[in-house]
């Protein structure tokens, strides 16, 4: 089976977990003997940000913003577009990302979601081309359903079922005025129909969506995201320093303040005084303001010497990150799909330490590899690491629990064959039957 991947790209400015699950995924897929191509839009992937040559990316990012905000933009000659989709242009724009948020960008995803409606229809039509001429594959898979305006010209001019993952949506949707909040909800459970799969990361966030796009029983699948346990050296977790980590974007919405608060709480005993923690993920140009503020509540703390912030987070970098904590938290503020992370750390053998939010219990409960805490406050994070930061027989259990339920619940190969399986469920309906 031929496979393409339609994956928007964060440029590598930050660690993106669904750009990291989307990769995963590929390989695995490939080393089950299945072709997959990855199509980015609008920026570089993530770890791929150096890459441009195999696929071209779609919807450039500049391109298609200035397009939406500048009408002039709309009738200028070709080679201005190429332009500003060259590579030199991506990668500066990359560089220099910012628009993580959804705020400023509501009209943009409206257009995006109406597809051959939208102010994009060229960029689609120049997508569907190239899928159709060059890709030409059995089956596309879109990375998350914000996209789904472009799975009804995919779908009529391929003749080819068209699949949806799901994981945070709701997430950028919810920061929207009521307005554009209502139209986008109402927009991707319209579209949405014309989709033969959606493919949820957690069981939470299959209800979840269920409710908000009124999908059908028959369109839903749950596929948790999954890692190879293989790649992940593990260093036993008794033998390390007390290093609390944290690796996803460096924003409020990720926990950040939450983090650094429990931490300053955490010192204030005596008892906890040799315990460090270690921050890394990336950031965009938004969140720059906010870790300046994060920064200077720990040095009016007196505690700058105990908080090592790393801008590398892609390999070896993050390896490095695993070999060195000896426990993780990321304490979203209102939990979230699922989080790669925890697999990352679970499988190099970190226990987890997270709010009861999200998909998060549901990561825990099967892993057994770590702590709920609630409510999501400093204090009570602060409270669940003192009741396991220096317990070294405690840590030691929980990471091999948690490395043991990796492998039984989460492994990549067992997910991607599921996955295939729903692959095939949807390419055997007789209108795909040629």
């Amino acid at each position: 089976m031929k496979i393409a991947h339609i994956i928007p790209g964060s440029g590598g400015s930050f660690y993106c977990g669904n750009c990291l699950r989307d990769s995963k995924y590929m390989k695995a897929l490939q080393d089950l003997g299945q072709e997959v191509i990855k199509v980015p839009l609008y920026l570089p992937l993530f770890e791929d940000a150096h890459d441009l040559n195999e696929v071209p990316v779609f919807y450039g990012a500049v391109d298609i913003y200035l397009k939406q905000r500048f009408p002039v933009f709309r009738h200028l000659p070709t080679f201005v577009d190429k332009m500003l989709n060259s590579k030199s242009i991506l990668h500066l724009a990359a560089q220099n990302a910012g628009s993580t948020r959804a705020k400023g960008l509501e009209e943009m995803t409206v257009s995006m979601l109406l597809g051959e409606e939208g102010l994009q229809r060229g960029e689609l039509e120049r997508l569907v081309e190239w899928l159709r001429d060059e890709a030409k594959p059995d089956v596309v898979h879109l990375s998350n359903a914000l996209l789904l305006g472009l799975a009804r010209r995919i779908k009529q001019e391929m003749n080819i079922p068209v699949v949806c993952s799901l994981q945070d949506e709701d997430v950028w949707v919810d920061v929207m005025s009521d307005q554009h909040r209502e139209e986008v909800w109402q927009l991707m459970e319209e579209r949405g129909r014309e989709v033969d799969a959606f493919v949820s990361v957690s069981d939470f966030y299959a209800r979840e969506m269920k409710k908000r796009m009124h999908i059908r029983p028959d369109q839903l699948f749950i596929n948790h995201i999954g890692v190879d346990s293989a790649d992940y050296p593990i260093k036993p977790v008794e033998g390390k320093e007390p290093v609390i980590g944290y690796i996803s974007r460096m924003c409020e919405e990720n926990g950040l303040g939450i983090l650094v608060d429990a931490f300053i709480h955490l010192k204030e005993n005596e008892a906890y005084q040799a315990v460090k923690l270690k921050i890394t993920g990336g950031k965009t140009n938004d969140d720059t303001s906010f870790i300046k503020q994060q920064k200077k509540k720990i040095a009016a703390a007196k505690l700058e010497d105990d908080v090592l912030w790393v801008e590398e987070f892609e390999n070896p970098s993050r390896q490095n990150f695993f070999d060195t904590v000896a426990l993780l938290t990321v304490p979203v503020l209102n939990g979230e799909a699922f989080g790669l992370y925890q697999l990352e750390a679970l499988a190099s053998g970190i226990p987890l330490v997270q709010p009861e939010l999200g998909a998060f219990p549901e990561v825990v409960g099967l892993s057994e590899g770590g702590l709920i805490y609630h409510p999501n406050s400093a204090k009570k994070l602060a409270k669940a690491w003192k009741s396991i930061i220096l317990d070294k027989e405690k840590l030691s259990e929980l990471s091999t629990k948690g490395q043991e339920g990796v492998k039984a619940h989460f492994d990549i190969h067992k997910q991607a064959a599921k996955l295939v399986d729903i692959y095939q469920k949807v390419t055997a309906k007789e209108e795909y039957r040629y």
